[in-house]
């Protein structure tokens, strides 16, 4: 699917830009996004790309920050639609829970593509990672870094679906195993201090722990730094490719031993290209996945988003 995309979005962005450049709009075109955080360089990424590209095309872009509350980012989406955005781009905090958000969007006669996370609502377009195989590959590694046995624990977060597939990856792939068993599973809310505290708290009360699954590399980095400091010799696997994370990957003898490597910059362009596509249109796919990448010490170095 994906590759199939590649192909056909330069071909469907073309369309839509000659269709523009006939004066087809008549207005500068007005997009809003909204994030579940700003609070993570993921994130920030994402927002970087937008603006620039929101730039070569001289378009208007309004950021928002719901810094995990859906309250927040409902509010925040209707203050955009009352600045009459054409295009909302939406990060969700809880993917249930922006269902109204996403109504009145589409109510307001603005394309709607969720990113990242999926959202309830009648969306144009989803474009986010194959979480599940995120989950399953961070899994895989762990279980083959342990001799396929041991006691492993999972970093919870929020309740959106790419959370809820990477964990379920993760445990379909220890379930492949069967000297190997999950322990506990508890919610590190993909913030490195109450991860930190977290992880704290489950090397106490299992002290033959073997390895921990984190659902992103904020999490895992607290982790890490409860890890060091207990001295317990845990391997730590997680989902995103940060810069932070992937240095400390290529630290010799690592706790942090690999991360399934998202593409966010990927992720924003194509979610773009397509709300533009259809903007101005064209029918377009109703989800994209984008393809991750596990990183290990073997091909860490020059790796970034």
């Amino acid at each position: 699917m994906f590759s199939l995309v590649k192909k056909v979005l330069p071909v469907m962005f073309a369309g839509s830009m000659l269709l523009a450049s006939q004066s087809v709009l008549a207005k500068q075109i007005t997009i809003g996004v909204s994030f579940q955080e700003m609070n993570n360089d993921y994130f920030v990424a994402m927002k970087e790309t937008l603006e620039q590209a929101a730039s070569d095309i001289g378009a208007k872009v309004y950021v928002a920050d719901a810094r995990h509350d859906v309250s927040k980012q409902i509010n925040d989406v209707e203050d955009m639609l009352q600045k009459k955005v054409d295009i909302l781009l939406i990060n969700p905090t809880d993917s249930v829970g922006v269902q109204s958000a996403v109504i009145s969007a589409h109510k307001a006669g603005a394309v709607v593509v969720a990113i990242d996370a999926q959202a309830e609502g009648p969306l144009d377009s989803f474009v986010g990672s194959e979480n599940y195989d995120a989950g399953f590959q961070a899994g895989e590694y762990l279980a083959k870094s342990l001799g396929n046995k041991g006691k492993v624990a999972i970093l919870d977060g929020i309740p959106v679906v790419p959370i809820l597939e990477r964990v379920r990856g993760f445990e379909d792939a220890i379930k492949k195993h069967p000297e190997m068993k999950i322990v506990t599973k508890q919610n590190g809310k993909q913030e490195r201090d109450t991860a930190l505290t977290v992880t704290e708290n489950i090397l106490q009360s299992t002290p033959d722990l073997a390895g921990l699954f984190s659902v992103n590399d904020v999490g895992a980095l607290g982790a890490l730094a409860a890890i060091k400091s207990n001295g317990s010799q845990v391997k730590l696997v997680s989902v995103d490719g940060q810069s932070e994370a992937i240095q400390e990957i290529l630290k010799p003898n690592s706790p942090f031993i690999a991360t399934s490597a998202q593409f966010p910059r990927d992720q924003m362009r194509i979610a773009l290209g397509i709300a533009l596509a259809r903007y101005w249109g064209a029918n377009v796919p109703q989800t994209i996945p984008v393809k991750v990448k596990l990183i290990d010490s073997s091909n860490a170095t020059g790796f970034s988003w």
